[in-house]
């Protein structure tokens, strides 16, 4: 069996029958052992996307603009694995974990310096090699996006274009690595969109599949007996 088939453990949060606001008791069985917490726990050491928003990574590729120049126009340029980058008549821009804007600076001061007179310098993320989310399953466009500050699950989700017309849009996984744990979530996202309960953060690394996959079967016991989803069910996998 692969780890998305053998949950060792599962963090239920509240769930209740339509119309009647009692909880639904669930029982620790041989396969899942029931905790009562809420949200699926955040990630750790994500230094790089951070409340001022991204920054910079290895590899990630970014657009540089010099304007009035056309030599350095629209150079798009993919900064190395310790996170430099170079651009001409500026020379080696160190931009490990500095946002697009702080490296624009850090380039307009080094062409200051080569007498260039008030450079105008944009940065812009291209691609994120180093951050991002993968978005699988039933969505118009599958693929890893960047994963950008206060992204949440309908943003990732809009990211690859939405939902498609076939998709199940009350089996929402995502997949996250948390410590030493690997996590799944199970959400009900017209739930989300008529506001039964918050839009989750997404965070770097997440993987996020629409519609029935072996993830979501995980959970086919709990959603037997509690068909209304109205809050997220969150699951520690067996990852051996």
């Amino acid at each position: 069996m692969t780890f998305l088939t053998r949950a060792i453990g599962v963090t239920v949060a509240a769930l209740s029958l339509a119309g009647c606001g009692k909880s639904i008791p669930l029982e620790t069985t041989e396969a899942v052992a029931v905790v009562r917490q809420g949200e699926l726990p955040a990630p750790v050491g994500l230094a790089l996307l951070t409340s001022d928003g991204y920054r910079i990574g290895p590899f990630d590729r970014i657009i540089v603009d010099v304007f009035g120049f056309p030599d350095l126009m629209r150079r798009e340029i993919q900064v190395d694995a310790s996170g430099r980058f170079s651009v001409p008549m500026a020379g080696e821009i160190h931009a490990l974990g500095l946002t697009p804007a702080e490296a624009a600076a850090q380039v307009a001061d080094r062409l200051k310096a080569g007498h260039v007179r008030d450079p105008q310098v944009s940065v812009n993320l291209d691609e994120s090699i180093s951050r991002f989310v993968t978005v699988d399953g039933q969505v118009t466009q599958p693929g890893n996006y960047p994963a950008v500050t206060d992204m949440t699950l309908t943003r990732a989700i809009a990211a690859a274009k939405g939902a498609n017309e076939f998709a199940k849009l009350d089996d929402v996984v995502i997949f996250r690595t948390v410590g030493d744990q690997r996590m799944a979530a199970l959400y009900n996202l017209r739930a989300i969109r008529r506001g039964v309960y918050a839009d989750p953060k997404v965070y770097p690394f997440d993987t996020i599949v629409v519609g029935d996959s072996p993830g979501r079967r995980i959970f086919r016991d709990f959603l037997t007996a509690a068909p209304l989803l109205i809050s997220p069910l969150v699951a520690v996998l067996d990852n051996r």
